[in-house]
């Protein structure tokens, strides 16, 4: 039995961020990873997705230079080069992270990894104990209990296909369908988006999602909300998505059907039902603390903890919080309240705190502020589409507690009303701060 003080499941963002305070402190690291250092997010999520929705930016511009007094011949788009191209930009990051684990004096070990003890793993033919032990697995595509299942494709495939379809039908209106949709639909491709809830892009504001619907199905996106598929057959080389909406049974035809049904706590291989921490419906119960209920030596960050955003920052600063907690005590707790997030599609959606409905439901009173910016002149001078924001603010304290913005540089400028709200800066002092002009930070004065 090898021993170490910590051994980290998982070489992603989060295991990444335990190492930095454990190391930091002498503590003996392993890290086991089943399949590229550094995760889903550089290696098959938001890294190579944003290399395609770069392109999806350039054939956007491409698309307004006549706005602008440009005469341009219509854009080309080259979707094998475009791949080659992610990949690429990606190709040496699984051996940056080595080196980066190697400089830090974490040893890793490829291999799956099972719980055998309470303090205790087996990858391959090496057992290891640890006083702590880390799950950061990630997570995996949810899987769909329809008839045809076995024809979807995920994002790892959508970034790995060399081959334009014509038509393509992403099942689920969540993060994923929306940024891909918004890139196949500027290269020419017919998209359809089928999403049983009501509501797409849950955790987003309702209004700005509004926006982006409008906008999404100005390019020609086909939107059905409180639609069920009921099953996808193959049919002359095509697939076929029959869906239920308002009580009638629809067929929509594409060449790709993408599962876009949320993502879930990837701990199915790790044998927890070995007594070591309590796993019901796929899911790992923790305290404030990112400890498991049933086994504080074993801890959880990242995409596997099933109750927080799963989005890379997050999973680096559960990581770094988990670190901490190893080497001075389980004393920090995760604060969730000030982390912003985007979704790029084009224009980009993007929000930090409460939206306007949790607000209220919450019993705040609260200012709304809410703005059409597409005649205002920085929206005008770049043309764009759509330009819209809405800040709520509490009537009793000045207290930012909502941004949520559309197009305008959203992506970025969400940042401001972020570091506003993580350190109490009130709406009318950010209001007064002085910016460059002109610029979309300048617009921020009068957006409140």
């Amino acid at each position: 039995m090898e021993k170490y003080d910590v051994v980290i499941l998982g070489g992603g963002n989060a295991g990444m961020g335990v190492t930095v305070a454990t190391r930091a402190a002498g503590l003996s690291v392993a890290m086991v990873e089943a399949r590229d250092l550094g995760g889903t997010c550089p290696n098959r999520g938001c890294t190579p997705k944003k290399v395609l929705v770069a392109a999806a930016h350039a054939l956007d511009e491409i698309g307004k230079a006549d706005r602008h007094a440009i005469r341009v011949d219509r854009p080309h788009l080259d979707w094998r080069a475009l791949i080659e191209r992610e990949k690429a930009v990606i190709r040496d990051i699984p051996l940056r992270v080595s080196r980066l684990m190697d400089k830090r004096g974490v040893d890793v070990i490829s291999g799956e990894a099972r719980f055998i003890g309470s303090n205790a793993i087996r990858v391959n033919d090496r057992e290891l104990e640890a006083k702590n032990i880390v799950i950061a697995t990630g997570s995996r595509p949810r899987p769909l209990p329809i008839p045809g299942a076995e024809l979807l494709t995920i994002s790892d495939d959508v970034l790995n296909d060399p081959e334009l379809p014509c038509a393509v039908v992403f099942v689920g209106g969540g993060v994923i369908a929306f940024e891909l949709g918004h890139v196949y639909a500027r290269a020419g491709v017919d998209v359809t988006v089928i999403e049983a809830l009501p509501q797409l892009l849950a955790g987003f504001d309702a209004d700005a999602v509004a926006q982006l619907r409008g906008e999404s199905e100005r390019l020609g996106i086909g939107i059905h909300t409180k639609a069920w598929v009921k099953r996808i057959d193959e049919s002359n080389g095509r697939l076929r998505v029959s869906f239920a909406k308002d009580g009638v049974e629809r067929v929509v035809e594409a060449d790709r059907v993408v599962n876009c049904a949320g993502r879930m706590a990837n701990v199915e291989g790790l044998d927890l039902g070995a007594g070591v921490v309590v796993h019901r419906e796929g899911r790992i119960e923790i305290d404030d603390r990112l400890r498991s209920r049933s086994n504080p030596d074993v801890y959880v960050c990242g995409d596997a903890v099933w109750n927080s955003p799963q989005l890379s920052p997050i999973a680096t600063y559960e990581g770094g919080i988990v670190g901490r907690n190893i080497t001075e005590g389980p004393k920090h707790r995760p604060d969730y309240s000030c982390v912003p997030a985007s979704l790029y599609s084009v224009p980009v959606v993007a929000g930090v705190g409460l939206t306007e409905a949790k607000a209220k439901e919450l019993g705040l009173r609260i200012k709304v502020h809410t703005n059409d910016m597409r005649e205002w002149l920085s929206a005008r001078t770049y043309a764009e589409t759509v330009a819209w924001s809405k800040i709520i603010v509490e009537e009793t304290t000045d207290r930012i507690v909502g941004a949520h913005l559309v197009g305008h540089s959203g992506e970025e400028l969400i940042h401001m009303f972020a570091l506003a709200m993580k350190h109490g800066i009130p709406a009318r002092a950010l209001s007064e701060m002085v910016c460059a002009f002109p610029t979309f930070s300048a617009d921020i004065r009068n957006m409140m």
